[in-house]
Formats: structure tokens, sequence, C-alpha cells
């Protein structure tokens, strides 16, 4: 059990490591291809920062844990939502933007429901249900391009950092080398970690997936948005988080069904907690309004974060 825990560690910070320099490598590549910031603050960066969670998922689907890949997102869809956000609020008020409920909320909230359709119908995510989750994301990028072209949204992009448009080519090639070992190690690492676990405590694959792998893969989103809200910065907005929903479910869930179709083992995934999931999506909308518009204040971050964990506590005691 101790091993198993020691891998699970080692496996995350792997992947925390190996996604800071693939978000480096891609945002320095970009500006070599000489796309413009906006695009790789929504675009590139995004990806970048989805890789820890596709290669968890693609690992565990190949290793024949779909419940593993499938739980990894329904729970860090929650820990998004339920953990980051939560905690986040309780630092600080947030501030809500029009383009949370006229555009990014439906988007997230419609793929969510995609997903619950794909899975009740016959417990398989396939591989044309994932082809439509891929051209949905397309569609979303396309959108959402447009979008932040016709509001002139150049300066909100704060995660692309300037600098990087200095850096050689050697540099490049070396970030991506040490990026791509320590996410291939670190997702083996965890998955294997994560296998043994649910196994010596008598649980599921899909409990540890929705709660250990999917809150480990939501820290580094975690020390951003607590760092930013501590230094009083907007850096973290609804937004991102949001943006991190429809990635996880659009583009790892995608993805791993191309490569390998995702099958539904552990039945509470689907009867239990996608619809944690969906009500986490669902509840922001009247939270953004009620009582007080457009602000996510620490009573509501306060509620959202209760909710978390009772929702940890009734997957272990299932």
């Amino acid at each position: 059990m101790l091993g198993s825990i020691l891998y699970v560690i080692i496996g995350l910070v792997l992947l925390v490591v190996g996604g800071e320099f693939l978000v480096r490598t891609s945002v320095a590549l970009s500006f070599k291809l000489q796309l413009s910031k906006m695009v790789i603050g929504l675009t590139v960066v995004s990806f970048a920062t989805s890789a820890p969670e596709l290669l968890v998922s693609i690992q565990a689907a190949l290793d024949g844990l779909s419940d593993m890949s499938l739980g990894n997102v329904i729970g860090s869809n929650i820990a998004n939502i339920g953990l980051v956000l939560g905690i986040t609020a309780l630092i600080g008020p947030l501030a809500i933007d029009k383009d949370f409920y006229k555009f990014n909320w439906p988007v997230m909230v419609l793929l969510s429901l995609a997903l619950y359709v794909f899975l009740n119908n016959d417990g398989v995510l396939s591989l044309l249900e994932g082809g439509i989750l891929l051209a949905s994301l397309v569609t979303y990028l396309y959108l959402l391009i447009k979008r932040a072209r016709k509001s002139g949204g150049e300066e909100e992009v704060e995660e692309v950092d300037d600098a990087l448009r200095q850096v050689s080519n050697f540099k490049i090639v070396i970030w991506l080398l040490i990026g791509a070992v320590a996410l291939f190690y670190g997702a083996e690492l965890l998955v294997d970690g994560a296998k043994e676990i649910a196994q010596s405590m008598g649980v599921s694959e899909g409990v540890i997936a929705v709660t250990l792998i999917a809150v480990g893969t939501s820290v580094p989103e975690l020390a951003a948005s607590v760092i930013a809200a501590l230094k009083q910065e907007k850096a973290i907005s609804l937004g991102n988080l949001i943006g991190s929903n429809i990635f996880n479910i659009a583009s790892v869930l995608g993805i791993t069904a191309l490569i390998q179709p995702i099958e539904v083992k552990d039945a509470a995934l689907i009867d239990v907690n996608i619809f944690w999931m969906l009500g986490f999506a669902i509840v922001l909308l009247p939270l953004a309004f009620i009582p007080k518009k457009m602000e996510l204040s620490r009573p509501k971050g306060l509620l959202i974060f209760a909710a978390y964990c009772i929702f940890v506590a009734l997957v272990f005691v299932k």
C-alpha cells in the first residue's frame, strides 16, 4: 500500500512537471509559428494543460481500466467546480463575466448532457461518439476565437508569457523531451499506483479515479487559483475552469474513445457520479444571479465546497 501511494505521488509530481514543460514548449512553438497571443491562450495553452488528464485516461483505457479514464474526467470536472472554484471563492469573491452564461456555461452543460446520453445509451463511449465530442470541440474553439476577436480580447490572455517569444529551437526540443518523458512515466506510475490502492482498499477503480486521481490532476489549477486569489489578481476566472471542463469531456474523452472505446464497468459512474457532475455544472447558473448578480461570493463558495465534501464522503461510503 505504501509503495502504491508513493507511485501515485511521484506520478502526480511528474504530471505537473511534464504539463508545465509542455505548456512552455507549446507557447514558444506557437510564437515561432506567428500565432496571435489570444489564439495561443485560448487553444494551445488549454490543450497543453489538459495533457496530464489525457495521458492518464489513454493509459488507463489501454490497460483495460476504462472506469479509471472515465472516472478521472467526471471527478476532475466535479473537482474543478466544487474544490477549485469553491476554495477560490472562499478566499475572495469572484466576478462573473457575461460570456459565462451566454457562451461557456451552455457549452459545458450541453457537452455534459451529451456525455450522459452517450453512456446511458449502451454503457460504452464508442469511436463514433468520441469523434462527435472532438468535432464539438473544434466547433467550440472556432466560435471562441471568433468571439474573442470580435471583442478584441488580446489583452485578456494573462497566462501567455511574452518572454517565450525569444526561446531557441534547441531549448524547445529539450523542453518537449522533458515534458513528454515526464508525462508518459507520470501517467504510468499514477495509473499503476491507483489500481493497486483500489485493490488493497477493496473499492473500484472508478472510486479512486473520481476522488484521488481527479483531485491530483486538478492540483495545478487549484494551486494557480489560490495563489492568484491570495494576490487578489483576476487571473483566475470562472471561464478558465469551465474551459477546462469542456476540454476534459471533448478532448480527453473524445481522443481516448478514438484510440480505445471506453466501457462503463462501475455502474455508479453513470447512476450516481455523472449526476453530481451535471448538478455542479447546472447549479452555477442560479449561483451567478442569486442573491447578488454576477458575483461568486464567499457564502456561495462555501456552499459549493461543502457539496464537494459531501460528494467525496458519499463515494467512499457507497
